[in-house]
């Protein structure tokens, strides 16, 4: 009898156990779908940056399950119900996720389980929130344009940069509650391609996240993209190049560095840098005697070195040099030194150390004279 017992307990713990740890498990709801739509599993390829078929299910009396391998490290996932369009976002995570889908608005679907998707809905949430007010404030910001209502426009643009700081505000909270969550690596992501937070600040948070979630791919990308933007930032070397001049000869920045120098990057098309060119006249015509040294890079388009000349002399700017491999956003100099806006300034030390970077007209003199001093 005891024995009897016994095996009864036994197998009670298997069962118990085999519903407590089912791994990588989802579950899901949905109403208004006929029976044998399919569900989609898919996760994205950080080698290709591009969705990769991971699993299906077929959904009966408005549910599914799927049953997944255990993962190693967590990941962005997406979930797809066959005629509906539009992703479900989710993390991978080794316990139960379950999606509560709604076909008609499918952004609106609730997925609990786990810390990783906990802290990725309240991510997401806030987005949403912050997308929906900005449009809002864009609209109104229109409307204002039309109605020539210039008090009414400085206003939102008041209203827009508070909500922008209030949402960078947020994202360092999340950061800081989630730091051993694979939401982490996505914030910090975040805040660098919105630039947000500068290179260093990322950087400087990126060492507080567990080091588990140091080995997922996101997370190397992430140290990759900081490793080329530090190359420069002000306190690092100037990154090196060699580039064609107006003349077909080849300059070098090595060869060519003064006291100060300053690295401009422009083009003939750009009109604020068109306006600031008399303000960097000016510096250079006060400062040139006593060792500033500049060198434009010019991001005009392909075939049109002509139009690249032209604004040299127009300008007056033959003074200094100049080089370009005219290859408009392509520009090989440009993407060293991760410019995306011009016009772009960058001060060298005669070390070729950055000390400064984007400084404009009495701004960018006084600093030149300071160094000079």
């Amino acid at each position: 009898m005891r024995k009897i017992a016994l095996l009864i307990f036994g197998f009670a713990l298997i069962l118990t156990g085999c519903q407590e740890d089912k791994g990588y498990y989802l579950s899901g709801t949905i109403d208004g779908v006929e029976d044998g739509k399919k569900v989609y599993i898919s996760e994205r390829d950080e080698s290709t940056n591009s969705l990769k078929p991971v699993d299906t299910a077929t959904i009966k009396n408005g549910k599914f399950e799927i049953d997944l391998e255990d993962q190693e490290q967590p990941g962005i996932s997406f979930l797809r119900i066959e005629g509906i369009n539009g992703n479900i976002v989710f993390i991978t995570e080794n316990q139960e996720i379950k999606f509560d889908i709604n076909k008609d608005t499918i952004r609106n679907t609730v997925v609990t389980g786990g810390k990783e998707n906990k802290a990725l809905a309240e991510y997401l949430d806030h987005l949403q929130e912050l997308n929906d007010k900005m449009m809002e404030m864009q609209q109104e910001m229109r409307q204002a344009a039309r109605d020539k209502d210039g008090e009414k426009l400085n206003s939102l643009r008041e209203a827009q940069a508070e909500l922008r700081d209030n949402s960078k505000n947020y994202k360092e909270e999340l950061f800081n509650r989630n730091k051993d969550s694979y939401v982490s690596v996505m914030l910090l992501m975040d805040m660098l391609n919105m630039r947000s937070h500068s290179s260093p600040e990322v950087r400087d948070m990126y060492t507080e996240v567990s080091d588990r979630l140091k080995e997922t791919p996101l997370a190397k990308t992430l140290e990759e993209t900081l490793e080329n933007n530090m190359a420069a930032e002000v306190g690092s070397k100037a990154p090196s190049f060699t580039a064609p001049t107006p003349d077909g000869d080849e300059l070098s920045l090595e060869d060519n560095l003064g006291k100060v120098t300053v690295v401009d990057f422009w083009a003939a098309w750009c009109k604020p840098c068109r306006v600031e060119n008399p303000n960097l006249v000016r510096t250079y015509n006060k400062y040139k005697d006593q060792g500033l040294n500049i060198i434009s890079v010019s991001l005009d388009r392909p075939g049109q070195k002509d139009r690249w000349l032209q604004a040299i002399e127009e300008d007056n700017l033959e003074q200094w040099q100049h080089v370009s491999n005219l290859k408009f956003w392509n520009e090989p100099i440009a993407k060293k030194y991760r410019v995306s806006a011009i016009p772009a300034t960058f001060i060298l030390d005669e070390n070729g150390v950055i000390v400064a970077k984007n400084l404009r007209g009495e701004a960018l003199s006084n600093k030149i004279g300071e160094l000079l001093q």
